[in-house]
């Protein structure tokens, strides 16, 4: 694993603005029910999300292939949360109990950048229109090359359908 820096490294960023109240946009980001639809690329399932959902918490999520074989599972913890506005978290892969599994376990190259969090910025642009930014903890390079970059564009695609589902429902 490289040893970088926060500040010397460009990290992975991904936005999207959507036609939707950030109140609704932080919901279909933060309620399990929805998460379960979104979370995973393209194809992907999530048939399990668990979330404790305040700072100390954790969010557990199993991910199965398109194919419907098990992926595995990923955790989030929970460090800082602003109402409708930030979440900073830490994500890593786990077992079902959502404790942490090295990633060469998996038989996956996982690079980070020490001492960065992931963080997810919702803005209100007025007219309706929100700005999610995910930032993670992963180099911008790094998350291109591994196609990372790919599959996150690819969930805030589903986000985007989740959104505008609740926003047609409202």
């Amino acid at each position: 694993m490289a040893e970088n820096m926060v500040s010397e490294v460009e990290r992975m960023v991904v936005t999207r603005i959507f036609d939707a109240p950030r109140e609704l946009v932080w919901k279909a980001w933060t309620d399990p029910k929805y998460i379960m639809q979104w979370w995973g690329p393209k194809g992907f399932t999530a048939p399990v999300c668990e979330m404790d959902f305040r700072v100390g918490g954790k969010l557990l999520c199993c991910m199965n292939a398109p194919d419907g074989q098990l992926c595995g599972w990923n955790a989030v913890e929970y460090h800082e949360i602003v109402l409708h506005e930030k979440i900073v978290s830490s994500m890593y892969f786990s077992d079902s109990k959502g404790n942490k599994i090295d990633p060469a376990e998996l038989g996956i190259e996982h690079e980070t950048i020490d001492g960065a969090y992931d963080v997810t910025l919702f803005e209100d642009l007025g007219n309706g229109q929100t700005k999610l930014t995910f930032i993670g903890n992963d180099p911008m390079e790094r998350a291109k090359e591994s196609g990372q970059m790919e599959g996150w564009i690819e969930i805030l695609d589903k986000v985007a359908t989740v959104v505008a589902e609740l926003a047609q429902a409202k």
